[in-house]
């Protein structure tokens, strides 16, 4: 039986047969998903470069416009960018500077109040060593001090 144009007992509902989908990607009819991507690319790719090419038309024009103007008035731009980026230079290292002082009074606050902030193991690993070699000092000093008090008494008692 058929019913217009299908035949019955057939799996004909999405107008094809047993082994057919009609989420099928492999027929010929449709472009391949790599021919999409390649002429969405290609678009794209044609557009972004025509558009590179006015700009930089457009740069080239505005340095033919602005050179005479940059020629005749660099001795006064010149010295003004100078000053203008010693200015912007000592403000950015004033900054820098102000941000590293607020960075260490932040962690002197920390390890003052007992919450050992970072590298603070290392500190008192250094502070150790410090207090260890200042007391080996100090002992060597006085033994010196002891051997020199020792020969200054023998070099006057032998007079």
């Amino acid at each position: 039986m058929t019913d217009q144009g299908r035949t019955t007992g057939s799996y004909s509902s999405y107008g094809g047969s047993y082994g057919t989908s009609p989420y099928d990607t492999n027929t010929t009819n449709q472009p391949s998903r790599q021919t999409v991507k390649f002429l969405t690319a290609a678009t794209i790719g044609v557009s972004l470069l025509f558009l590179s090419g006015l700009i930089l038309v457009g740069t080239v024009i505005g340095l033919i416009i602005a050179t005479p103007l940059l020629v005749l008035f660099s001795p006064i731009l010149v010295p003004a960018a100078i000053v203008l980026s010693l200015i912007a230079g000592g403000f950015v290292f004033s900054g820098g500077c102000g941000v590293a002082a607020i960075a260490a009074l932040s962690w002197i606050y920390n390890y003052v109040s007992g919450n050992r902030p970072a590298g603070t193991d290392t500190l008192d690993y250094a502070k150790g060593l410090i207090t260890d070699k200042a007391r080996d000092v100090k002992d060597r000093a006085k033994e010196y001090g002891n051997y020199a008090q020792g020969r200054a008494q023998e070099a006057t008692q032998g007079y």
